[in-house]
């Protein structure tokens, strides 16, 4: 496939990756937002290009707001790799990836720009609206591979997002002073918050025991919804906020 039509009236250009395959009989049901992770736009672009590296992407949003498209819609694209979410673990079948030009923690977690936002808003906007998609379903990288990943980061402005009507939000309960639960910790506490995690869509097993798994869903859980501090420590502010975002879980619309 050298060349096709873009699914969004907010692509600028096409650039097609020869990265992808068919979704196996599902469809799109899901966004997947990622940083690159990479020094420059171009060393990301070309990466998500090249056969050898077995990686794509559906769009590459870059720091000035120019959105490219790499695969269609219709296809599935390689981004997600080893991933889960809600029972699902071919999550790229059922998602489409969305990659952002930005390099990362390892480069200090730079902030990303407005323009760059503001197209990301009008790419999410307009995929949930062609592909009905629900607001817990707009998941970070690190949600659906919370064991490998740690993209977009804690540094992502998902309120943003969510004040602009994109994603699952609420505002996260204050920090304390309290005793958090964490590694080494045990009993009827941990179960809860591991059915809790379970429940929101996360790859959690009910242990009771909480340990390195544990410890790191958590981390994925306070990057995305309580990112003034990633610990991995549940404390009161992270159980409280993972409550009330399941209190506050839109219903599926009837059929």
């Amino acid at each position: 496939m050298s060349d096709f039509e873009p699914d969004s009236a907010v692509v600028a250009a096409i650039v097609a990756s020869p990265n992808h395959g068919g979704r196996e009989g599902k469809a799109p049901d899901a966004i997947v937002l990622h940083y690159t992770g990479m020094p420059s736009g171009e060393a990301a672009l070309k990466r998500l290009c090249d056969p050898a590296a077995e990686v794509s992407c559906h769009y590459l949003v870059w720091e000035n707001g120019h959105v490219t498209q790499l695969v269609p819609e219709g296809r599935r694209a390689w981004h997600a790799g080893r991933a889960y979410w809600a029972g699902e673990r071919d999550v790229n079948s059922i998602s489409i990836g969305i990659e952002i030009v930005n390099p990362g923690h390892e480069a200090g977690a730079p902030p990303f720009p407005d323009a760059q936002i503001e197209a990301v808003i009008a790419l999410c906007r307009d995929i949930i609206a062609r592909h009905k998609i629900l607001p817990q379903r707009v998941l970070a990288h690190s949600d659906v591979a919370p064991f490998r990943k740690a993209d977009p980061g804690e540094a992502f402005p998902w309120e943003r997002l969510a004040k602009a009507g994109i994603g699952h939000y609420v505002a996260p309960v204050p920090i304390g002073d309290d005793k958090p639960l964490q590694k080494g910790s045990g009993g009827e506490k941990v179960e809860g918050l591991q059915g809790m995690l379970a429940i929101y869509g996360y790859d959690t097993g009910v242990t009771g025991l909480y340990g390195k798994k544990t410890g790191e869903l958590v981390m994925a859980f306070q990057r995305h919804f309580r990112p003034e501090r990633v610990d991995g420590k549940a404390d009161y502010s992270t159980f409280a906020t993972l409550q009330a975002l399941l209190a506050a879980l839109p219903k599926a619309p009837r059929k």
